[in-house]
């Protein structure tokens, strides 16, 4: 802890002395700047960024339960006013070239050509240094400061009502009282340095790394083209996030209306980027209904019904078609691999890379192992995992391979607290104020409750379903793609609510089962090791972060 604090002190009189030189300076960004690299950019008095593939920009210290504690925190907010500097700090949000442009974070963004150029003319240019004008330069401004600052707690609260992540809060109070100087409220800081949640969430920052590091395969083949079968919810999915990626991608079904459905899909996605970005999207995206993309591309990723009949009979329609070398994926969630290519002349070449949905929002995807697939196979398996941006996760061929094994007891626990009388809402309101992103039961409407009945009955060695989960598919009500399961939804949201108290101990018994199962996968070899198994869980479901994974919260509290 006291190496922390001298590691913030030196930086934070580094940087100001680096602000308060008598000549220019200027900070030429090429590729990522982050945290501490970003920090000393913005005590330069001039910033450009390279236009390059993605560049990102930002400060997101709070992913690892700290804050900008190098003068970021007192001078992004001075730059491009308090309001969109905090929603950066407090979300840990990273902006794009021609986002950090617009918000007047960077002087310029140029080509790499004129770089050299550029840096050379600004720096000797004379110009003043950039800062907010107008209303957002009154903002840093007594008394206005204050009810920014005021906004952005209600804001916090509304996000994190438990208060799990302390840092958001210490930030605030820091800007708003100390101008965002961390030395001026020494026991803030000791807290947050000597806190678990800080020492949890720099863990799983170093497990989301070490995911990573398996996209990163020098013996893997380049995958320039994907072709997508299956324009369903996950087929749609995949095929919209590939393309926005960069990645050229075709998609195929048999049914016309559902290539048009998953398109429009993708529109909404793209429609949360720069105009640009989305258009270069949409012109990777390529309808298919005859399947000609099969020839020519350099990975098929088949995303049809869990039949297992069906995906065996369309891969030997295909397979003849695909280019040499080329590989056949499946998103299969539940059934064997080693089954579904015994079909196959090329089994060698025939792998599981497992999505979540929503596919633009969940970060993990299994790739799934089994005896007999060649090395090279998984290798580019994972790279274009990690070029996709996801976080690929190593599994091997088992029911329900890592996540879905570890969330359908979590689930069905939940259920048969239905069964004993409670209501969803309180069960949801017990997990989220542990710290998960959502309930059990708004999972199981969610993911739809025909998957969880289907993946209970694989993993459950035999038990009956909870009652109540058969009375809702026997209705028809399978969740939010039928409108109705144990909630009632509208536009994918539900407003059912509880003012019951929570039974004591009701967290722990839900949660106990989810880590019994992930310490039986760890067991039977599923994954590589405990660290793996957490950060599967934690980026597969969405385990409370700041807990480091379920594994380790168990070793925490010795035990459950």
């Amino acid at each position: 802890m006291d190496n922390g604090r001298k590691l913030i002190e030196r930086g934070w009189h580094l940087f100001n002395r680096i602000e308060k030189l008598a000549f220019p300076t200027l900070a030429l960004m090429h590729g990522p700047c982050l945290g501490g690299g970003l920090e000393l950019a913005l005590a330069c008095r001039y910033r450009i960024a390279i236009d390059s593939p993605k560049p990102v920009i930002g400060l997101p210290e709070v992913k690892l339960g700290i804050f900008p504690a190098w003068g970021g925190l007192m001078r992004l907010p001075r730059l491009i006013g308090p309001q969109t500097a905090l929603n950066m700090m407090l979300t840990g949000r990273t902006l794009d070239g021609r986002k950090a442009r617009s918000a007047g974070l960077v002087d310029l963004l140029v080509a790499p050509r004129v770089a050299e150029k550029s840096a050379i003319d600004l720096v000797t240019s004379g110009k003043p240094a950039r800062q907010a004008r107008g209303l957002a330069g009154l903002l840093n401004r007594a008394p206005f400061k204050s009810l920014v600052a005021a906004q952005a707690r209600k804001s916090v609260k509304q996000k994190d009502p438990y208060g799990h992540y302390p840092a958001t809060l210490t930030m605030l109070d820091l800007w708003e009282k100390h101008d965002g100087d961390p030395l001026a409220d020494p026991q803030a800081l000791t807290r947050l340095l000597q806190s678990d949640v800080t020492r949890n969430l720099i863990r799983v920052f170093h497990l989301q790394e070490r995911l990573k590091a398996f996209g990163k395969k020098d013996n893997a083949t380049p995958v320039n083209h994907v072709h997508v079968i299956g324009a369903g919810v996950m087929g749609g999915g995949i095929a919209a996030w590939c393309a926005l990626q960069g990645i050229k991608t075709t998609l195929q079904d048999t049914d016309a209306q559902r290539i048009a459905g998953a398109f429009k899909n993708a529109v909404s996605i793209y429609a949360r980027k720069d105009r640009y970005t989305a258009q270069a999207a949409r012109d990777r995206l390529i309808p298919d209904l005859a399947g000609h993309g099969i020839a020519t591309a350099d990975l098929v990723i088949e995303a049809i019904s869990e039949n297992p009949q069906a995906k065996q009979s369309l891969y030997q329609q295909i397979e003849p078609k695909m280019k040499e070398g080329a590989i056949l994926a499946t998103n299969t969630s539940s059934l064997s691999i080693a089954q579904l290519r015994s079909v196959l002349v090329h089994p060698e070449r025939f792998v599981g890379i497992h999505f979540f949905n929503p596919v633009s929002r969940m970060p993990l995807v299994e790739v799934v192992h089994a005896d007999g697939i060649a090395q090279e196979t998984l290798d580019t398996a994972a790279a274009f995992v990690g070029k996709i941006g996801k976080l690929p996760l190593p599994v091997q061929d088992t029911p329900g391979f890592l996540v879905n094994a570890v969330l359908a007891p979590y689930m069905l626990q939940a259920m048969r607290c239905i069964d004993e009388g409670m209501d969803p809402e309180v069960i949801d309101t017990a997990m989220l104020e542990f710290g998960m992103p959502m309930g059990p039961i708004t999972l199981a409407d969610t993911v739809g409750l025909d998957i969880a009945m289907a993946a209970g009955k694989q993993l459950s060695e035999g038990q009956e379903p909870p009652r109540c989960l058969q009375e809702k598919i026997a209705q028809g009500k399978l969740g939010v793609k039928s409108g109705e399961g144990f909630y009632v939804w509208k536009d994918r949201k539900h407003d059912q609510r509880s003012s019951k108290a929570i039974p004591q101990g009701l967290a722990q018994r839900l949660i106990k089962p989810l880590i019994e199962q992930t310490e039986k996968q760890l067991a039977n070899n599923i994954v590589q090791d405990a660290d793996l198994a957490d950060a599967g869980v934690i980026f597969g479901t969405g385990f409370a972060p700041f807990t480091g994974g379920p594994i380790h919260y168990k070793q925490s509290k010795g035990g459950l």
